[in-house]
């Protein structure tokens, strides 16, 4: 098996996220990986035009991991106000826990890091979702306490299934330009 390679999406991969994305998080194709969110929301998790905002971005970068040029994962990291956000991320759930994840995560951290002059990185993650927040945890990110209130009615969030979603925020200070 060869190792992973990293790079930058372009916009020719637009197509290529969206299947990814939904895939990890969407219908019953996600139920495969442990990272579904079908049970919570219906509707999409992405979107070309929210992708190409991201790919063009200053200070924004949807990093793709790829394994002999197939995509594998994707992560959207970001300059968001002095501290670096990490989302969008997704590993294709048939090669979910094979470490994928883990090697993306530390490549967006360095690349945040290098790149931005990050001193932390943030993500925000649906609350009630323990088996994830305990993955992040396992990977030095913690709990602030910091809530923020689901965007019911917007549906480029997904169409919720229930009535008690909402958001924290997770932090992990990072290395100085690793």
């Amino acid at each position: 098996m060869t190792t992973l390679t990293f790079r930058a999406a372009t916009l020719a991969d637009i197509p290529a996220l969206i299947t990814l994305v939904t895939s990890a998080y969407r219908g019953d194709a996600s139920r495969a990986g442990w990272t579904t969110e079908a049970d919570m929301l219906d509707g999409a998790r992405i979107d070309a035009t929210g992708l190409q905002a991201d790919i063009e971005r200053p200070r924004s970068t949807v990093l793709l991991a790829e394994r002999d040029g197939q995509l594998l994962a994707c992560a959207h990291i970001a300059d968001d106000h002095g501290k670096g956000y990490f989302g969008m991320f997704s590993v294709d759930p048939a090669q979910q826990g094979g470490g994928i994840g883990k090697q993306l995560m530390q490549a967006a951290e360095a690349h945040a890091a290098r790149e931005w002059g990050m001193p932390v990185m943030q993500m925000t993650v649906i609350d009630i979702r323990d088996e994830l927040i305990a993955f992040y945890e396992r990977r030095g990110y913690q709990r602030t306490g910091i809530k923020k209130p689901f965007p019911y009615g917007d549906e480029r969030f997904g169409i919720p299934k229930r009535d008690d979603l909402r958001f924290e925020i997770l932090e992990k200070p990072l290395a100085a330009h690793a």
